[in-house]
């Protein structure tokens, strides 16, 4: 087990709550075409999933034990699953689908967008560095290879305005609302843009996002001319 004696500089608990319940939620009000039954299955195991890891960290994020971990870990793969089966499924429908049916479609594909980015998020947070916990409570030279580089992390040598924020002069760590930026920006631009990926896992996950990003933009943009059309 880690645990951390000054409570106040682990992360808070509730940004990732927050992101989660509200993937949970777009993901289980998909149209009722989309995985019936196995989205409500879904969502019930995610919100199980957390009540014992509320539990274990009500505010902030100052233990974490093996089961806890594997809890944590399993429950952001599993959106991130599931919401990828939901995308197949949007896709085989866009390519078949009927005019009337034109704005259930893009409705869907704005929430499976949006979960997309938010499980994705979940992912990279839970990954990097060992995860939230490891991050803020372990020595640096006892944390876990990196997984994402972020400006601060080399921001040292910079003007002192901007060198300040860096992590070395300040012990900076990333939390929740870094990885959900860089998962946003990777799903708009296609493409990392200020933080950069360094394992082979997290170019795999980046690479997997931005790569359903792009196929459901070009297909929605495809299926609304279409509609524009007739």
């Amino acid at each position: 087990m880690i645990t951390e004696e000054k409570q106040s500089g682990a992360e808070h608990r509730w940004p990732a709550v927050i992101g989660l319940i509200a993937a949970l939620g777009l993901y289980g009000t998909l149209p009722t075409t989309f995985l019936p039954g196995v989205r409500y299955i879904v969502v019930f195991v995610g919100l199980g999933l957390l009540i014992p890891l509320v539990a274990l960290n009500p505010r902030r994020l100052t233990r974490e034990t093996r089961w806890s971990r594997f809890l944590s870990v399993g429950q952001a793969l599993l959106l991130v699953v599931a919401n990828e089966a939901a995308l197949v499924q949007l896709v085989i429908a866009l390519t078949n689908a009927k005019t009337s049916e034109g704005p259930t479609l893009l409705l869907a594909a704005l929430q499976v967008w949006v979960t997309n980015v938010i499980a994705f998020a979940l992912v990279y947070w839970e990954l990097d560095r060992g995860g939230p916990v490891s991050r803020r409570h372990m020595p640096r030279h006892e944390l876990p290879r990196a997984d994402f580089r972020f400006p601060q992390d080399e921001d040292h040598d910079a003007v002192t305005e901007v060198a300040v924020r860096s992590s070395v002069k300040t012990g900076w760590t990333a939390a929740f609302i870094d990885y959900l930026y860089f998962s946003l920006s990777n799903s708009m631009a296609f493409s990392p843009t200020d933080s950069m990926p360094l394992s082979a896992r997290a170019k795999a996950l980046m690479g997997l996002e931005a790569f359903g990003g792009f196929v459901l933009l070009a297909l929605v943009i495809a299926h609304a001319v279409s509609m524009l059309g007739q």
